[in-house]
């Protein structure tokens, strides 16, 4: 009851954060939290501990629980460069030591997602959300490289993504370049994996600075 309550906490406070019913840098109040959601403190700050590994609050010790800032320019850049980094090479990896257990879980991972949602709210949206980070992680699992995968899952990537787009209508898009993707590793071809996903990667980057306005950087 314990472990569902703190669950239940997590998704609203991570909800509240998403659709910006807290802010970028405004306090989060454990007690008056709390109260708004009829619980004791002990599940809320359990939950804030949750979303701090996760880079969606950050605790200043004198001062309480923040809602960290969204991610600026230089940030995404930041983050497509170590991607690009890293996930050609775990799709080609992939594609490379693919086993039928592996493909049948990258097929079933496309099924639950056949369509992007609609809605613009977190509760709506939250499922484009976990299939992107379920897409991804998969394939770094059958990279088989766990530093790599440690890696990857400490920038938590997509959470921070989707922080900034989600709801503007580009998961038809990424939907589509997840199947080209698994179709690239499916049929055993490492090169066509790889420049799939750099094509995924470089559109993704693309998408997401027209949607929020940032320069491209020199």
């Amino acid at each position: 009851m314990v472990g569902s309550l703190v669950d239940d906490v997590h998704l609203r406070l991570k909800a509240w954060v998403m659709d910006e019913v807290r802010t970028p840098g405004v306090r989060v109040n454990v007690d008056a939290v709390a109260r708004e959601l009829a619980v004791s403190p002990t599940p809320v700050r359990e939950a804030l501990a949750r979303l701090e590994t996760e880079g969606v609050v950050v605790k200043d010790p004198p001062r309480g629980w923040f809602v960290t800032p969204l991610l600026d320019a230089a940030g995404l850049d930041e983050l497509f460069e170590l991607r690009h980094l890293l996930e050609p090479w775990a799709a080609g990896r992939a594609a490379d030591g693919r086993s039928a257990a592996d493909l049948a879980r990258l097929r079933e991972e496309l099924g639950r997602m056949p369509s992007a949602p609609e809605g613009s709210h977190f509760d709506s949206y939250r499922e484009m959300v976990d299939h992107d980070r379920r897409f991804h992680d998969l394939l770094l699992d059958m990279a088989g490289n766990s530093e790599v995968r440690r890696a990857f899952d400490r920038t938590n990537c997509h959470l921070h993504l989707f922080r900034l787009t989600y709801g503007r209508g580009m998961g038809t898009d990424a939907i589509a370049e997840h199947r080209a993707i698994a179709d690239a590793v499916e049929a055993g071809d490492p090169a066509a994996a790889r420049a799939a996903m750099r094509r995924h990667l470089e559109r993704s980057h693309s998408r997401l600075r027209e949607a929020v306005s940032l320069p491209v950087s020199a």
